[in-house]
């Protein structure tokens, strides 16, 4: 699964280095223009599907050094695919993307030790997954340009819930209505036409509770925009002295939203410009797909 894109963003740094790496789907992307190197097309059917896995399983053995999987998913069941690593010496990661592991016990997160290195996006997500390596998720820059908040009339707020409840969707429509600003609500969209939606904002709020900012808010800041979303301060700590630079995401939480787009409103649109410069330079230094890329190679050489 091609979550947010972040697999297929991956694997083409990884190419652009130098390095033969292929990105499998179980079924093309819905939402997303990337092209998978190998589509598998899994039947419905469970004996079906498993069948269809394990001949892909098969082909790719002999051949891949490192298999690199994505969401908590392996290519057969966790059960058989690491006994069948381990037999035929190769390694594996495991890289988890937010959702599949936030909120869960040690315990049921517990099959993640199978594999022989454990990545996660951000520091905040490593209180899951506490031995994990800290890789950001990386955007292709070059898919993003600039595009500072206009000012023109009223303030337009953009929000692109993949869950409203878990985004805090309806804390957003209530503050969005009790400040005057306007509001889009990017849902269930292809994702070129979502980022057009992005660049058209004035401010960005991403989430009011998870902790830390998607990709959402990533392709935002990208796109110099102001972004708001809840951080856990100490992840924010931990992100700063990791990567040597201030995190511009504003952190707010239901109970301070309002008040914070009104300080955004009545800052004007100059300081609502030079937050969304931060931030588009942010990105530029802690997602850029290239230096991922080398953070990827390091784990794999580790291992």
């Amino acid at each position: 699964m091609n979550i947010g894109g972040i697999p297929a963003t991956n694997v083409a740094a990884l190419k652009r280095k130098g390095v033969d790496a292929r990105l499998l789907m179980f079924r093309p992307p819905k939402l997303r223009s990337d092209r998978p190197d190998i589509v598998l097309n899994t039947p419905d059917g469970l004996w079906r599907r498993q069948l269809v896995q394990a001949r892909a399983l098969a082909h790719l053995l002999p051949e891949t050094d490192v298999f690199h999987f994505y969401f908590g998913l392996t290519i057969v069941p966790r059960r058989l695919q690491f006994p069948i690593l381990s037999a035929a010496r190769k390694k594996s990661v495991f890289h988890f993307l937010g959702s599949d592991i936030r909120g869960k016990t040690p315990e049921e997160l517990a099959y993640g030790r199978k594999a022989d290195a454990r990545i996660v996006g951000s520091y905040d997500a490593a209180r899951w997954v506490p031995d994990a390596h800290v890789v950001p998720p990386g955007i292709d820059l070059a898919h993003y340009r600039p595009a500072p908040p206009a000012g023109n009339g009223r303030v337009l707020a953009v929000h692109a819930p993949s869950n409203r409840r878990k985004k805090g969707t309806d804390a957003v429509i209530a503050a969005c209505e009790k400040v005057g600003v306007d509001l889009d609500i990017v849902e269930g969209v292809k994702h070129d036409e979502a980022v057009a939606r992005f660049a058209r904002a004035d401010v960005v709020i991403d989430q009011l509770h998870a902790g830390w900012y998607g990709l959402f808010a990533i392709e935002s800041m990208a796109l110099a925009k102001p972004v708001l979303a809840f951080l856990n301060e100490d992840a924010v700590e931990r992100t700063e002295a990791a990567f040597g630079t201030r995190v511009p995401v504003l952190n707010v939480a239901p109970d301070t939203l309002a008040a914070r787009l009104v300080e955004l409103v009545d800052a004007g649109r100059e300081e609502r410009r030079r937050i969304g410069a931060a931030s588009r330079a942010y990105v530029e230094h802690v997602h850029d797909p290239e230096q991922i890329a080398d953070q990827l190679l390091e784990i794999y050489a580790q291992l």
